[in-house]
C-alpha cells in the first residue's frame, strides 16, 4: 500500500465503525419503497443499526418496483441501493404474535421510520403518541405525501404526484414546452434528507435532555421548501410574472445570460455573467450595446437569441477554451457516461461496492466526509426476513438488550 501522505489521500481511507457518528443506535425501518428506506439509509450509513420490519410475503414493494427494469439477486436494483447496511424482520402485522415480537423492539429502538398513510400506524399500536407511553426516549420520524391534515392528506403519495401537485413541472424548461417534471425522484429524495435530518436533530436533543421526540414531512413540504425562492417573490408581489423563461432560460427569476446552450457537438451552460463582458469574448458587439444590467432582464429574450445564434458556431470545448480563461462561469453540459468516464468524476472517489452473499453492486457513497474520511458500507440489501431468527432469539436471551443493539459484524 503506498504511503499515506496527503490530505486527498487520507480521504479516501473508511471511517471507522467505532468513529460513526451514530454507532450503537438502534433504528426500525418500518417505511417502503424510497423516501422512507432511503431516510433509514442514510442514518445507516452514520453507523445506526437499522432493522426493516416488512411483510412476511412480499416485503417492501420496492423489492419488485424496478428502476429501469433491473433485478439482481431477486431484488431490484433500487432496492439494493436503498436499503444497503439493513437487517430484514418479517413481521405479519396482522397478528398478534407477530405484532408482540414487534413490539419488544419497538420497546428498545432508538428511533422509529414510517411512510404508512395517516392512521395506519396508529390502528396498528404503533402511533408516535402510543409509542411514548412505553418508550419516551423515542425519536420518531414520520413522512407523508402531503401531511396530515387538510384534503390532499388521503392521496396517494408518490414523488411524480408531489412534484405536479407542488407546480415544480411549471418551473422547469422553458415558455415552449409543456409542464416538465424532474427526471429524478427529486420529492422522495429531498424528504428523505429532510427526515433524516430531523431524526439527528432529535438525537441531538435527547442526548441533553433525555427526551425523544416526532418529526414529521411530507414529499409536498419538501418540493415546497426548493422553491423558496420562487414561493417568496410571488408572496413578496402577487404581480411579479411566474411564466418561465425564453428558449435556452435555465431560471424564470434569473436575467440573461443564465442558460444551456446547444453547440455545434454539444450544449454549454452558462451562468451570472455580465452580457457586455460576454459579447467582448464571443466577438459579438450586439452585445456589447446591453450595457445596462436592468436590460439583461427586460431585454433577455433578444440576448438569449443573440447567443443561441452565436454559440451554435462551433463546439463546447472551443468555447470553454474562451469563458474558462476569462473566469466566466460556465460549464459542459456532460452526458451521464460523460460524466462516469470523466477524470473528475473518479477524482471524487464517489463509488462503493456493497455486497450480498457472492452479489456485489457498484453504488453512490454518502456525499460528505467526516473527520477527513468517506462513509462506506459494506452490506446490499438483506433478503427478505433474513434476520428474523437472529433478532427473535435475541428478544429471548437473559442478555437480550446487550445482544439486540450490538451492531452486526461487517460483511
Amino acid at each position: 500500500m503506498p504511503e499515506l501522505n496527503t490530505d486527498s489521500d487520507f480521504s479516501l481511507l473508511p471511517l471507522p465503525v467505532e468513529d460513526l457518528p451514530l454507532d450503537g443506535m438502534l433504528v426500525l425501518d418500518f417505511s417502503q419503497f424510497l423516501a422512507g428506506p432511503v431516510a433509514a439509509m442514510r442514518l445507516a450509513d452514520l453507523g445506526a443499526r437499522v432493522v426493516k420490519i416488512e411483510r412476511p410475503t412480499g416485503g417492501d414493494i420496492g423489492r419488485q418496483l424496478a428502476f429501469a427494469g433491473k433485478f439482481l439477486d431477486g431484488d431490484t436494483l433500487s432496492f439494493h441501493i436503498m436499503n444497503r447496511n439493513k437487517e430484514s424482520f418479517a413481521a405479519d402485522l396482522k397478528d398478534e404474535r407477530s405484532l408482540g415480537g414487534v413490539r419488544e423492539l419497538v420497546e428498545r429502538a432508538d428511533v422509529i421510520i414510517q411512510n404508512f398513510r395517516p392512521g395506519v400506524m396508529e390502528r396498528l399500536g404503533f402511533g408516535y403518541d402510543q409509542v411514548k407511553e412505553f418508550n419516551p426516549r423515542m425519536v420518531y420520524g414520520s413522512v407523508s405525501g402531503y401531511g396530515t391534515r387538510g384534503p390532499w392528506r388521503d392521496r396517494p403519495g408518490q414523488d411524480l404526484l408531489a412534484q405536479s401537485m407542488s407546480a415544480v413541472p411549471w418551473a422547469t424548461g422553458s415558455s415552449d414546452d409543456p409542464p416538465t417534471p424532474f427526471g429524478l425522484a427529486i420529492a422522495d429524495n429531498v424528504a428523505s434528507m429532510h427526515l433524516a435530518q430531523g431524526i439527528t436533530a432529535l438525537l441531538l436533543r435527547r442526548e441533553r435532555t433525555g427526551k425523544g421526540g416526532l418529526v414529521e414531512t411530507s414529499l409536498l413540504e419538501s418540493m415546497l421548501d426548493i422553491q423558496f425562492e420562487l414561493i417568496s417573490t410571488a408572496l413578496l408581489d402577487p404581480s411579479t410574472p411566474l411564466d418561465r423563461g425564453p428558449a435556452n432560460s435555465a431560471n424564470a427569476f434569473l436575467a440573461a445570460p443564465y442558460g444551456v446552450y446547444e453547440t455545434s457537438d454539444g450544449y454549454i451552460s452558462i451562468a451570472m455573467t455580465p452580457v457586455p463582458e460576454l459579447g467582448a469574448l464571443l466577438g459579438m458587439p450586439e452585445l456589447e450595446a446591453y450595457a445596462d444590467p436592468s436590460t439583461w432582464w427586460t431585454k433577455r429574450d433578444e440576448i438569449y437569441a443573440h447567443l443561441r445564434r452565436r454559440l451554435i458556431e462551433a463546439p463546447t470545448e472551443d468555447w470553454l477554451g474562451i469563458l474558462d480563461v476569462a473566469g466566466v462561469w460556465c460549464a459542459p453540459v456532460l452526458t451521464l457516461h460523460d460524466l462516469l468516464n470523466h477524470e473528475g468524476f473518479h477524482a471524487l472517489d464517489m463509488v462503493q461496492v456493497t455486497t450480498r452473499d457472492t452479489v456485489s453492486v457498484a453504488t453512490t457513497r454518502p456525499p460528505m466526509r467526516i473527520d477527513g474520511r468517506k462513509l462506506t458500507g459494506g452490506s446490499s440489501a438483506p433478503r427478505l426476513g433474513e434476520h428474523t431468527e437472529q433478532i427473535s432469539n435475541s428478544l429471548h436471551s437473559p442478555y437480550r438488550d446487550e445482544k439486540l443493539i450490538a451492531k452486526k459484524a461487517p460483511s
